[in-house]
């Protein structure tokens, strides 16, 4: 965390992987954090004021685009605190449409995600135990409809050990990424 040199953040939900960096860094960079109102306003008690909340349906002008937030199936805490609700991210930069998943399982809706985004880009959860696990992700990249997808949330402690290459959705570009490694869109 302390090598993270960022002016924008944007935060899914309130569980420590997710979260418990957050405020030093955005303190540490002076990020503005685009998140739940709950999140926003922990930070805000925390000194931290640069922060853009918003909710599920919900699309915030930033500089470099836009964040959107959508539905995700998951919990949200920090600290035994309740975060709000957990959201998935449509990031709208650079001309690129990114959906991040956050951490979540698999639903219905994502396909309305997918029509209503047209995103190029799908990051998912593929850990399994505490989100989809790769099948459920294949179906979840499907229902979206975005030409791209990232696995993501796996391998990081032994209950979420999974092969990042049983992630294979059919049609589908998959980039797997190494921590630390980086990928571009568009031209």
């Amino acid at each position: 965390a302390d090598d993270v040199t960022c002016t924008h953040i944007a935060v899914t939900h309130g569980h420590f992987d997710h979260f418990e960096d957050c405020e030093s860094i955005a303190t540490r960079c002076n990020a503005t954090v685009y998140a739940g109102f709950e999140i926003c306003e922990y930070l805000n008690e925390q000194g931290h004021e640069a922060c853009e909340p918003g909710s599920i349906g919900g699309r915030i002008p930033a500089p470099f685009g836009s964040i959107a937030f959508t539905a995700a199936v998951h919990s949200s805490s920090f600290m035994g605190r309740q975060m709000g609700t957990a959201m998935g991210l449509i990031i709208e930069m650079g001309g690129v449409t990114i959906y991040s998943a956050g951490d979540t399982g698999l639903f219905g809706d994502m396909a309305l995600i997918g029509e209503l985004y047209s995103p190029d880009v799908a990051i998912l959860p593929i850990g399994d135990r505490f989100t989809m696990g790769p099948e459920h992700a294949m179906r979840a990249a499907k229902l979206v409809g975005a030409p791209i997808a990232i696995p993501v949330h796996y391998d990081t402690w032994p209950p979420i050990e999974q092969d990042p290459t049983s992630f294979a959705p059919p049609g589908i570009e998959v980039r797997i990424l190494a921590p630390g490694e980086s990928t571009s869109f568009g031209s």
